[in-house]
């Protein structure tokens, strides 16, 4: 039997230790699976790290092949480090997989700026008992920004359903509970409160490019409801959103004119659930 504990001290960066990381997530031990999901979120800041080095010019005098490795080695080290200290994508997985009993769930999407879930995929139409739950819990809280904003309560649900795939991959907050972070609000605009740091997939200039970004961390799905409300209401960008929301195309097309989204499809995705997924 492999000990979970052996992965730890290093990052699985070549086959060897994928292969073990492989074989001790099969395990399906409560430790197992905390180490598998370690060594993720480790080789995941590995590629945010990357990514980053890459869109920085690499051609200066003081620039040398040896320089690079060097660079690479110590980029390989500041994600060890990060993930040790943990940005909260180990303690999602760890509760996915427990949830799903083994390593066949698939990874959560993350979020992105204020807007676009970072899937590129479609999105998939969920059960009908599960839209049912999402809309009896989240209801009332829409309800009550609807009164505030003007806009329907069925399009704000629909706008939470996209940023949190139902409900099921919330942003979590820094100890792993929930944020309540149902719309994607970064921390951002003289935020105040508490926050938290994740991995986001962004679009720049047709590609996807991966950032550590901010998030707004809320007491209760009501305090998320009507900071999303004020957000609307008070950003001088959102009022042709406003102005148009008495249907969902114009509301989604508005949101993303708006800019509150990265995802060149958010619109078409934000308009499909709206008519598609929710009840009337």
């Amino acid at each position: 039997m492999i000990n979970p504990t052996d992965l730890s001290g290093k990052l699985a960066i070549d086959v060897q230790d994928m292969n073990a990381l492989r074989q001790s997530a099969k395990q399906n031990s409560p430790d197992a699976l905390k180490a598998a999901a370690k060594q993720f979120e480790a080789l995941f800041m590995n590629m945010v790290m990357k990514s980053m080095r890459d869109a920085t010019p690499q051609d200066g005098p003081f620039d040398t092949e040896q320089s690079k490795i060097y660079t690479s080695m110590l980029d390989q080290q500041i994600s060890q480090n990060l993930a040790k200290r943990g940005v909260g994508l180990a303690d999602v997985l760890v509760r996915q997989l427990s949830a799903n009993g083994g390593v066949q769930a698939p990874a959560a999407p993350l979020q992105n700026t204020t807007g676009a879930v970072s899937d590129p995929g479609k999105i998939n139409s969920p059960q009908a008992a599960n839209v049912k739950a999402f809309e009896d819990r989240l209801g009332a809280h829409a309800e009550e920004a609807s009164l505030t904003t003007g806009i329907p309560a069925k399009f704000m649900l629909g706008q939470a359903a996209l940023e949190s795939g139902w409900g099921k991959h919330e942003i979590p907050a820094a100890d792993g509970s929930a944020s309540h972070n149902l719309f994607g609000i970064k921390a951002t605009g003289g935020w105040k409160g508490r926050v938290v740091e994740v991995p986001t997939t962004e679009y720049q200039n047709g590609a996807v490019q991966t950032k550590l970004q901010k998030f707004r961390v809320y007491d209760s799905y009501a305090d998320a409801f009507r900071d999303y409300a004020k957000l609307l209401r008070s950003n001088p960008r959102y009022e042709n959103v406003l102005a148009n929301a008495k249907d969902a195309v114009g509301f989604a097309q508005g949101l993303q004119r708006a800019g509150y989204a990265t995802d060149p499809n958010y619109a078409a995705k934000l308009t499909r659930i709206i008519q598609q997924s929710l009840s009337a």
